[in-house]
């Protein structure tokens, strides 16, 4: 009796399981199946300013003048150095001074010769007034007069001579005492008390200064694009440094040379570099430059992966009720990310972007 009973409850068990399979199988494999849903990505059409940007590496560099080799003019020894590296200096802050002994000898010799000389000239001078009154007398010749005169005037030009001589002592004393033509932060000290400095060929470098506040980005521009780059464009530019800050400048010139690396032509473009909101900026510093070329404001948009084209012309995908719907559209300005649509689509539609995949 309980044999058979777990018998026919098995049969049951079966009979209803194949039931179930067979509904469904009769069910969702009819005409009336729902379609398989597919997902695809949309975005809005709304009105928005574009533009197109030109992307390049850079470095930073001081402008011209902004970067100065501070050197002597004189030969000496290095008595003073009153800077450090990194230190900040005012223009004309006095960064060193070479002994003075021997220029200031150099003066005080000058200084007797203009005495020299002027005493010479006093004593010409009253000579040659006293020949003036006895010439007219026949006291004396006029060729005894005329050496009078000639030795007064050969005395004052020795005096012009002495005293330019001076002036020179006093330049020359006046370079032993090197101070700051522009003011910035000491970038390079190349020189110790102590030292020896010779100055007979060129003028040896004690600090290097640099102005922090007169800086630019040199932007290396590709061949193909430096044609789109012009002076008066806007820029932004980022350093590692600051990652997430968005620095800006204005494009000032092009070089007319290419430089050639790899095989690479880029074009120099020098940005001006624009208020840094309080973060130091320093020279050499790596940069990604974005050059701002023309752009379009309150214009109807939609992205550029949703802009399609074929031999009928711009297309794009709208959704639609049983799967994606082509549209035929006009388009105008391209920027970097999106499209200006000038016929075929109304803000606020939505169309697809990426891959579509359609029963045709």
């Amino acid at each position: 009796m309980n044999t058979k009973l777990w018998i026919g409850l098995i049969v049951v068990v079966v009979a209803g399981a194949t039931g179930v399979w067979a509904f469904g199988r009769g069910t969702l494999s009819g005409a009336d199946a729902p379609p398989a849903e597919e997902s695809y990505r949309t975005e809005t059409i709304q009105r928005r300013q574009i533009g197109s940007t030109v992307i390049a590496t850079g470095v930073i560099r001081p402008q011209v003048g902004a970067e100065v080799r501070v050197g002597s003019r004189v030969s000496g020894i290095l008595k003073e150095l009153h800077v450090t590296i990194g230190d900040f200096v005012p223009e004309g802050f006095l960064l060193a001074v070479l002994d003075p002994t021997e220029f200031e000898a150099r003066r005080g010799e000058a200084e007797a010769r203009l005495e020299t000389a002027t005493a010479e000239k006093n004593y010409w001078g009253l000579e040659l007034g006293r020949a003036r009154e006895m010439l007219p007398e026949a006291v004396i010749t006029q060729a005894e007069f005329d050496a009078v005169d000639r030795s007064f005037n050969t005395a004052v030009a020795q005096v012009s001579q002495a005293e330019a001589a001076l002036e020179s002592a006093e330049i020359q004393l006046g370079f032993t005492k090197i101070t700051a033509p522009i003011g910035g932060v000491v970038a390079s000290v190349s020189t110790q008390v102590g030292e020896t400095v010779a100055a007979s060929f060129a003028s040896p470098t004690f600090v290097t200064i640099i102005d922090l506040d007169r800086l630019e980005v040199w932007a290396y521009v590709d061949e193909t694009d430096i044609g789109r780059v012009e002076v008066g464009q806007s820029a932004t530019f980022t350093v590692d440094t600051y990652m997430g800050t968005d620095f800006t400048g204005t494009v000032t010139a092009i070089q007319p040379a290419a430089e050639i690396v790899d095989n690479v032509v880029n074009y120099v473009t020098l940005i001006e570099i624009g208020p840094t909101e309080g973060k130091t900026l320093r020279p050499e510093m790596t940069t990604t430059v974005n050059i701002q070329l023309d752009g379009r404001d309150n214009v109807l948009t939609l992205p550029n992966g949703a802009v399609r084209r074929d031999s009928e012309g711009a297309y794009a995908y709208v959704p639609g009720p049983l799967g994606p719907v082509r549209r035929a559209i006009r388009i105008g300005f391209r920027g970097s990310a999106y499209t200006e649509v000038l016929e075929g689509l109304e803000e606020g539609e939505e169309v697809i972007v990426g891959s579509v995949q359609t029963g045709s």
